[in-house]
């Protein structure tokens, strides 16, 4: 068998979900190609896992100060450019494509009927979950952005729907001490409103990756970090808590490490703003709707959390993919919840 792997590249979770699911393919010698799209190609960072990787320009979202600008991505993405990608990508050579969240490689299998099976955090959205400030045009966007034949939606409870949990890739096995700092990653807040927040809490130490800085330095209590794989993950074994926006895999990551959460979403962008709201909810993270200096001082005087336990997703969902049945998906899901165990404090209704 012989996949195209098709991966959203705004954001970064896309990729680390799928990381994990390149180095289970790998572990079962899967011959896999991988396409991003959604960001420069000068852009993408720590991507040995994906081999002799393509890129497409595809769509992407602009966000200034936290909030996506509508306008402006509206002007920034060039659809004929699209159209153009999605004819010319010739999908002759492959069996199957998996998607996450892409959209040249999955309409260019629905145009030329290859087999696409389509695993995102976003598929989640298609069933009955916790959802905020969803309008027609994000559920449009959900149901027609990405299509698939087979469907898997991942989210951190199942809500009595057949979703499965998170992809993690980080060594939840790995222990090692936790040293006395935050780790910040804010990627869609200017670095500057970042700095201005945390100089007020001068007996923290906290060590902030974002995207503008090229190289390492240090401002008082910030250690600031250009973007990183590995370092990103050494320092997230490290850190006592997380403050991120309202992403998917690095809140999963932080749940898996049993990290504390403090999270801001980004406005406008309804996936964001679910996420936090699903996680408070379940008691397994702290939110602020923005850079909130009360928000931070009252979430730092909290005690640590405890880990949730997440199965190995991505190898269950290898394994699948080889079976070929990709329309029973009932035993995988079903199993795969029996293996997660929430911790004491989280308010989980099954």
């Amino acid at each position: 068998m012989k996949i195209l792997y098709g991966v959203q590249g705004t954001g970064n979770g896309h990729s680390a979900r799928a990381r994990a699911m390149a180095y289970a393919l790998k572990e079962r010698n899967v011959d896999v190609d991988f396409l991003f799209s959604g960001r420069e190609e000068s852009k993408y960072f720590s991507m040995e896992a994906f081999g002799d990787y393509q890129t497409r320009q595809g769509l992407t979202f602009v966000t200034e100060q936290g909030r996506i600008n509508y306008v402006k991505t509206a002007f920034n993405n060039n659809i004929l450019k699209l159209h153009k990608e999605v004819k010319e990508l010739d999908l002759s050579a492959y069996d199957l494509v998996v998607n996450d969240f892409e959209p040249i490689s999955a309409w260019a299998a629905k145009l030329q009927k290859v087999p696409c099976i389509g695993i995102s955090h976003q598929n989640a959205f298609r069933f009955d979950v916790p959802k905020k400030g969803e309008s027609w045009l994000d559920q449009s966007i959900i149901k027609n952005f990405a299509p698939a034949d087979f469907l898997i939606g991942l989210h951190w409870y199942h809500f009595g729907q057949p979703i499965l949990p998170p992809i993690v890739h980080t060594n939840h096995h790995h222990n090692v001490a936790k040293e006395a700092f935050v780790l910040v990653y804010l990627p869609f807040e200017s670095a500057e409103d970042i700095t201005a927040l945390l100089l007020r809490f001068m007996n923290q130490k906290f060590i902030c990756y974002h995207p503008d800085i090229n190289d390492e330095q240090v401002m008082e209590n910030i250690h600031l970090k250009p973007l990183s794989h590995s370092n990103f993950q050494r320092d997230l074994h490290k850190c006592q808590g997380v403050i991120a926006n309202g992403g998917f895999e690095l809140p999963s990551e932080s749940l898996i490490l049993g990290k504390k959460l403090l999270l801001k979403p980004l406005s406008g962008q309804f996936e964001q703003e679910s996420n936090v709201a699903t996680l408070e909810t379940l008691g397994l993270a702290n939110s602020m709707d923005h850079l909130d200096p009360t928000a931070v001082r009252t979430w730092l005087d909290e005690q640590d959390t405890e880990s949730v336990n997440y199965p190995d997703v991505a190898g269950h969902i290898a394994d699948w993919l080889l079976e070929g049945d990709w329309e029973v998906q009932e035993g995988l899901w079903k199993s795969l919840w029996d293996k997660v165990d929430f911790p004491s404090h989280a308010v989980i209704h099954d």
